[in-house]
């Protein structure tokens, strides 16, 4: 299946407003919703220093977005969030490719890490098969719930290796 060409540029007031507007995810990811919402995670990388965030169109029309956050000397945190009804059609592959591609070429980060749910195994088997390793575990506070992740990085030399071979 082809995917419609899809753009990265930097996120604008009026793509906040569109998103916090999207359709709730269904009942198997609406732990996920928050980030989303009020104060979700372009709230919380608002004002951050040091902080990229990436509006997703795929044929004009906005379908996700992404956050890279400097974390340390050439390091950086990813997130992504797609539109509920976007889930499921390898967007988040073609996304974080190119968000990475973003983060370690025209940035310079040297290590990109990520953490996930545990009780997601797409997207730990997506970041797996795109070269991050799984490096622990932890347990973070999301709205008032225990949640557990695995935490997950990348590195420029490993990255540029798989993109070598053509993964």
């Amino acid at each position: 299946m082809a995917i419609p060409m899809i753009q990265l540029r930097n996120i604008v007031l009026d793509d906040i407003v569109a998103i916090k507007d999207w359709p709730p995810y269904q009942p198997e990811f609406e732990d996920l919703d928050y980030a989303l919402r009020g104060n979700g995670w372009l709230t919380e990388y608002r004002n951050k220093p040091d902080t990229w965030r990436f509006a997703v169109e795929q044929a004009g029309e906005l379908v996700a977005f992404t956050i890279l956050s400097r974390t340390g000397e050439a390091v950086a945190e990813f997130r992504i969030a797609l539109r509920a009804d976007r889930t499921g059609q390898g967007l988040g592959g073609v996304i974080t490719t190119m968000t990475l591609a973003k983060g370690f070429s025209e940035i310079g980060f040297s290590r990109i890490h990520l953490i996930v749910r545990k009780n997601n195994p797409r997207a730990i088997c997506l970041y797996s098969r795109l070269g991050f390793v799984e490096q622990g575990e932890c347990v973070e506070n999301i709205n008032g719930k225990q949640a557990h992740f695995l935490t997950m990085e990348l590195t420029k030399e490993s990255y540029s290796t798989l993109k070598e071979r053509g993964q």
